[in-house]
């Protein structure tokens, strides 16, 4: 007596699922940002965004990745200046 194994097509399909999690006022500005001409759709996005408000301790970590990265950016470019001696 074995079970069944379930077929593919039993399975939910994706777009499925990301379509009734999708607000419908998201899905209708997706349509409407399709239909639009090249200029329209850079000047729809190339609008700015507001910062988004960060606790502090997001922004101290987002300045201490910052400074680490500029410090191995110059550890990188010192090794590369050493090897060409």
């Amino acid at each position: 007596m074995k079970a069944e194994a379930p077929l593919i097509d039993d399975a939910p399909q994706s777009s499925d699922i990301q379509e009734r999690d999708l607000q419908p006022q998201e899905r209708f500005e997706d349509e409407l940002i399709m239909h639009l001409e090249r200029d329209q759709f850079v000047a729809e996005t190339s609008r700015s965004v507001p910062r988004a408000p960060l606790s502090v301790r997001a922004s101290t970590g987002l300045w201490a990745l910052r400074v680490f990265v500029v410090l191995v950016g110059l550890m990188v470019i010192y090794t590369f200046i050493e090897q060409l001696h």
